[in-house]
């Protein structure tokens, strides 16, 4: 039986948001159906509890974020506090504002280096500060990336300039060999403003001196407003995501030449025009051809898979015209804020941040407070796995403060999917910049969203009195996963999270 627009809409197909259960069921959604078989009593019944959850969040006064009692954190960098150096030891500023995306990687048996994304722009009050063997553009004194090191505890060791002489770097993705790669969400051109070159691409950025960067973009991968990206284990593509509106952003593939394996440096590796650029298009389940946008796709669909196909980029270089209004309208499934993504063996996660508008959705499609996304590299189909419904009382007028009207559901309703990250674990890790307290989530295909962590900064308050706080941004765990890096976007503070991960994260 087919499944129509109107059903796929209304929900009328499926009652409740649990998993689909049928012949185009995901494999993991087949997994956790044997699990649940498997662990019946024999008469009808299930455990209580097929995970542990974590607890409910607390917080002491003056404390930046709530966490689960067993949790404690300490602060890494403070934005406008810290001392950044050169790469040599020469102090030359205070870390720059505003971190974002942040991978960890071992730095020999006894400390971590995050590379960690500053999305600044001209004129930022505490830019990145142009380092030679780390610019890219010396017009752009704005973002870039740092390289923090900590000891294995998490406790702050020094910092320095990474990349610079780019714009607004939010997220990236980590490589096979332990580099970061750097988004510019941006799309200015050379000669506005200060600048003197194109911007747009993604960098890597390693986690050593600045002698060993290489500040090019890897302009085989589009000039877009690129948010994050996830090489595939082959080495042999790479998925990228867009950050943009009017139009909606578009999820990009891109496919390495024969015979070409990506390699540290990639930007020395590939030409310009080296490889295919492609844009996803998402089949529609009554053969009416494509979806225009994602948000079509409801709760009612979680776990049931759609065909995808991809429609090759004619000008990637977006010489005249941006690369998301290159195509025709009928042929591409355009979403509202594609941002963090995170890839694991078999395919690669992403995010949909939110659709709760009008101006965000076409007409006939839903407003959502986020959407997760699984693809597959193998079946090439892309799965809802996670959803987080539209909330009216996260996004209505306030009389008394977001605390005051969720009342309870201050821990429990999730907006603004933003952050993604796959955890030593398993479960991912999600950061949130949505309209109420933003937090740091899990999700799992067992347990759903779990609030782990939950945001105390306050921004300012808005008309009605309510509390507006700051988003939280680039989860990353170190590599034995024992400490849980994230930040506060603004005020900028970096993060280390610790406690009993491995007792709720399976």
């Amino acid at each position: 039986m087919s499944i129509s627009r109107r059903q796929l809409l209304s929900g009328a197909s499926i009652a409740g948001v649990g998993l689909v259960a049928g012949p185009g069921v995901t494999a993991a959604a087949a997994r956790q159906s044997r699990a649940l078989t498997e662990l019946d009593d024999g008469c009808g019944h299930l455990p209580d509890r097929l995970f542990e959850p974590f607890p409910p969040l607390a917080a002491t006064p003056g404390s930046l974020i709530a966490l689960p009692p067993g949790f404690s954190y300490q602060e890494v960098a403070v934005s406008g506090q810290t001392d950044i150096h050169d790469g040599g030891g020469t102090l030359i500023g205070k870390t720059p504002e505003r971190p974002d995306g942040t991978l960890a990687v071992r730095e020999g048996g006894h400390a971590w280096r995050l590379i960690q994304n500053h999305e600044g722009s001209p004129g930022s009050l505490q830019p990145v500060p142009l380092v030679p063997g780390t610019v890219y553009d010396p017009g752009a004194l704005a973002g870039g990336s740092t390289i923090i090191e900590t000891t294995t505890s998490g406790e702050r060791v020094s910092e320095w300039v990474g990349l610079s002489g780019t714009i607004s770097n939010c997220a990236g993705g980590p490589t096979p060999w332990g580099s970061w790669l750097s988004c510019e969400e941006t799309e200015d051109k050379a000669g506005t403003g200060t600048l003197e070159k194109d911007h747009g691409y993604v960098y890597e950025v390693f986690a050593t001196t600045p002698d060993q960067q290489l500040p090019e973009p890897i302009r085989a991968w589009g000039r877009f407003s690129h948010e994050a990206v996830v090489i595939e284990p082959t080495r042999g593509r790479a998925y990228l995501t867009e950050d943009v509106n009017a139009p909606r952003g578009l999820f990009y593939r891109w496919t390495a030449p024969d015979g070409v394996r990506l390699r540290p440096y990639i930007a020395a590796q590939l030409g310009p025009d080296d490889g295919v650029l492609e844009a996803m298009a998402v089949q529609d389940t009554d053969g009416d051809g494509v979806l225009p946008d994602l948000s079509y796709v409801t709760a009612a669909q979680l776990g049931r898979p759609f065909r995808t196909s991809w429609v090759t980029v004619p000008d990637r270089h977006a010489t005249t015209t941006s690369v998301r209004n290159q195509f025709d309208e009928t042929a591409i499934t355009r979403s509202r804020k594609l941002e963090g993504a995170w890839g694991d063996q078999h395919g690669v996660y992403f995010v949909a941040s939110f659709a709760n508008s009008n101006a965000d959705v076409p007409l006939d499609a839903t407003k959502h407070d986020g959407q997760l996304w699984y693809y597959s590299y193998r079946d090439e189909m892309l799965t809802l796995v996670g959803y987080c419904p539209f909330n009216a009382l996260v996004h209505g007028p306030l009389t008394g403060g977001w605390e005051a009207r969720l009342g309870r559901s201050t821990d429990l309703a999730f907006d603004g999917l933003d952050g993604c990250h796959v955890s030593p674990y398993g479960p991912l890790i999600l950061t949130e910049d949505g309209d109420t307290a933003n937090h740091v989530l899990s999700w799992s295909h067992d347990a759903g969203f779990q609030a782990i962590a939950r945001n105390r900064v306050v921004l300012r308050t808005n008309a009605a009195g309510a509390n507006v706080y700051s988003e939280m941004t680039g989860p990353a765990f170190s590599p034995d996963g024992n400490v849980l890096f994230s930040n506060i976007f603004n005020p900028g503070h970096v993060l280390a999270i610790t406690g009993p991960w491995s007792r709720y994260l399976r």
